[in-house]
């Protein structure tokens, strides 16, 4: 067939009418415009007319069921907070219209805190309180730059601080509160300080998401120097008086210069001053010039040999034994060579200048301030000493007692009739209690009258009204307590100078040295009893001490802004 031909063909099937089966559903009926031979229209095309805005994306991209519609106005959430700490204050919280108080759920009672008051007070009050409920610190950031203070030095600082205070026998409350004092004057006021006796750690944490910091350090020697001590308490009093600047590089300085500081007295000055001791001492028990003077005697010596001990590094325990035997031979040699003199009252005069009455004393006060594991060290230590002090005694004694001196122990019973001469002698015994105490020239005045005061109400109510000797202790110790807190509040400074060495005249010594006579002389349950006595009055002077200090912390409010630039004028700051 020729081309022809077949071009005819197919133009003659073309003009045939087609069935719907051979119609495509997806032509296009007749009439509709279409763009192109190839066009083809879908069941899903949209209709002609409807003006739907053209999507600007691309062919990948697709919309979610639960998109908004178009046109609904719906408010952008508020953007998380960042995480921060949770000491910080919530953005709702406006401090100009603050709340005047807030009482927790656990029912904590909401406490006032004025700056009227000692920093001892303040800063033990906010110890006592849970970390949530202190409040915070006024920003100041002495010697620090605008990224805050250096922690790890201001850390270093406090321990150090904490140290001289520990070491110079402060109880474990007031160290802490020290230490707590010196932290938030450099705007650390999230921190925790733990005192135990030889142990000193503090542990300061920025918030819940911040690491905390924690620094210790260990007390191994000890010393009484109450000058140090004062200068210390002066040092962290200016640190916590918003008035006074002191940085970090100021305060390391002044931390230096008093540990360089010399002893305000010479080593023959507390030689004498153990001397005198033991002669008031001897005075108060019914002894008469030549007592004081062998009492006197015996004290010196068992100083002299004490401190050769403490030379060649011999413990502690052994410098008590050792500086308790001269007194004793003494006491024991009169006796034996016939002197009518009262040998009993040169040994109990001996003992007044060993018997560790502030140990005795800081241990109580420890454990009447749930410091217990620090009140068991002190009250042990004190075990140990007066264990050798027996044992040097005891030791004598018993020479004495099978060489054939009779020691009667009533010959030290009586007491001169004279009060200005036993309120003398309380006096000097006091006195010479705060030169061995390395106490300032400025305070031993004061001691001293403090001192008589307490000897005073124990004759008067003992002698005069017939009280029992551990009641009218108490009381008396009640008083020097009392007293002593309200001299170093006019001072903004320690009450141990004005506290102290005032229970002297108070220490338990006749009644120690009554039952260790009776030991050595096979008398057993007396000796026992004498004993008792003996540790019934030291707690009676301890809680005495103690219970006053308290008193005189919540009743009495000595302090103001005006009294303590006073007293730093009489202090040379």
């Amino acid at each position: 067939m020729s081309y022809r031909e077949r071009q005819a063909v197919t133009d003659a099937e073309d003009r045939k009418p087609k069935s719907d089966e051979a119609r495509s559903m997806f032509l296009p009926p007749a009439g509709a415009a279409v763009d192109g031979d190839m066009s083809t229209t879908s069941e899903f095309a949209i209709p002609e007319g409807l003006a739907v805005p053209k999507a600007t994306g691309t062919e990948s991209e697709v919309t979610s069921e639960f998109a908004l519609p178009e046109g609904l106005d719906v408010s952008q959430a508020p953007a998380a907070d960042p995480e921060g700490s949770a000491f910080t204050p919530p953005n709702t919280y406006s401090s100009k219209h603050a709340p005047s108080a807030f009482t927790p759920p656990s029912g904590i009672p909401v406490v006032s805190l004025t700056k009227d008051v000692p920093w001892q007070d303040r800063m033990r009050t906010m110890l006592r309180m849970p970390v949530a409920e202190r409040p915070a610190p006024e920003p100041s950031q002495r010697g620090s730059d605008d990224s805050g203070p250096a922690v790890p030095r201001v850390l270093d600082l406090t321990l150090r601080i904490g140290e001289l205070l520990l070491a110079g026998g402060e109880g474990a409350e007031d160290v802490e509160a020290a230490m707590f004092a010196v932290c938030r004057s450099y705007g650390l006021d999230r921190c925790e300080p733990n005192v135990t006796f030889t142990l000193l750690a503090i542990s300061y944490q920025p918030s819940l998401v911040d690491d905390p910091i924690t620094a210790s350090r260990t007390v191994r020697r000890r010393g009484t120097d109450y000058t140090r001590l004062a200068a210390v308490y002066q040092l962290v009093d200016d640190l916590s008086d918003d008035e006074t600047a002191v940085s970090l590089e100021e305060a390391y300085r002044r931390l230096a210069e008093i540990r360089r500081n010399r002893h305000p007295y010479p080593g023959w000055a507390l030689t004498g001053a153990s001397g005198l001791l033991a002669g008031a001492a001897s005075v108060l028990v019914g002894g008469d010039l030549i007592v004081f003077v062998a009492a006197a005697l015996g004290a010196m010596l068992g100083d002299r040999l004490a401190w050769l001990c403490a030379g060649r590094g011999l413990p502690e325990f052994y410098q008590f034994t050792v500086a308790a035997t001269p007194p004793a031979a003494i006491g024991v040699a009169l006796t034996l060579g016939h002197v009518d003199v009262k040998a009993s009252a040169v040994i109990t005069g001996g003992l007044f200048a060993l018997l560790p009455g502030r140990a005795l004393v800081a241990g109580v006060q420890d454990g009447l301030t749930g410091f217990y594991i620090t009140a068991s060290a002190r009250l042990l230590e004190v075990l140990y000493f007066f264990v050798g002090i027996v044992a040097g005694v005891l030791m004598v004694l018993y020479f004495g007692v099978q060489l054939g001196a009779r020691l009667n122990p009533d010959a030290a019973l009586g007491v001169s009739d004279d009060p200005l001469v036993l309120i003398g002698a309380s006096m000097l015994l006091s006195l010479a209690f705060a030169v061995l105490l390395q106490q300032e020239r400025s305070t031993v005045v004061w001691v001293t009258l403090n001192g008589g005061v307490a000897w005073i109400v124990y004759g008067a109510m003992h002698y005069a009204g017939g009280i029992s000797p551990v009641a009218s202790t108490a009381a008396a110790a009640g008083l020097v307590g009392l007293f002593g807190q309200l001299l170093s509040r006019y001072q903004f400074a320690s009450a141990l100078p004005y506290t102290t060495a005032a229970i002297g005249p108070l220490l338990p010594g006749s009644a120690t040295y009554f039952g260790l006579l009776a030991i050595a002389q096979n008398e057993v349950d007396a000796g026992l009893v004498s004993l008792s006595k003996a540790v019934a009055l030291a707690m009676a002077i301890a809680i005495g001490v103690n219970l006053g200090s308290e008193i005189s912390r919540m009743f009495l409010r000595i302090g103001s802004a005006e009294k303590r630039r006073a007293a730093k004028r009489t202090r040379g700051f």
